[in-house]
């Protein structure tokens, strides 16, 4: 598969595996698991050409299971799903990178999931700079008490892609960057 075809495939997956499921009659299971066979061929794609997309993923959005025949998001679903995550304690500080566009609405209410079932911080400044420069806009990096959040009991959680979650932060817990 090509560079542009890998792309739109992947994006295609995220939809799919995190959004719209039903968009293709494909089924998740209440812990976000597809079958991948079923998935396979619903998209008609082979499972060499799942595994290309899964392995070059670079933000490593997809997991397997362990007997490769179950693939899932790994976080950033709108579905209501149960990922069977572990609370964390979380480093002292987060990052979350946005567009000045909504940085009114952060200082009034904080930082929202939106359509998703979490927020999303990053534990470094040039992760948070990617996301945020996809808003368009000016990039402002939010720095996230994250530590201080947990010990006032929010409860955090690490995707086993590396991205920390939250159901939401207060602005108290903000702080702006650059």
């Amino acid at each position: 598969m090509n560079e542009k075809e890998l792309t739109k495939k992947s994006k295609f997956l995220s939809l799919v595996l995190r959004h719209k499921p039903e968009e293709i009659g494909l089924t998740l299971d209440d812990n976000g698991w597809a079958n991948v066979k079923e998935l396979c061929r619903l998209i008609h794609i082979t499972n060499l050409d799942l595994d290309e997309i899964v392995d070059k993923n670079n933000k490593k959005r997809f997991e397997y299971n362990e007997h490769k025949d179950k693939i899932r998001a790994c976080q950033g679903h709108s579905v209501e799903v149960d990922l069977k995550l572990e609370p964390k304690y979380p480093p002292a500080i987060l990052y979350h990178g946005t567009s000045d566009a909504f940085v009114d609405a952060i200082k009034k209410e904080g930082l929202k999931p939106q359509s998703r079932n979490h927020v999303h911080l990053a534990v470094d400044k040039e992760t948070a700079i990617k996301v945020g420069q996809r808003h368009g806009g000016k990039t402002i990096i939010l720095v996230i008490k994250a530590e201080e959040y947990h010990k006032d009991g929010a409860e955090f959680y690490l995707s086993n892609n590396g991205v920390w979650l939250t159901k939401e932060v207060p602005y108290k817990y903000i702080g702006f960057g650059y």
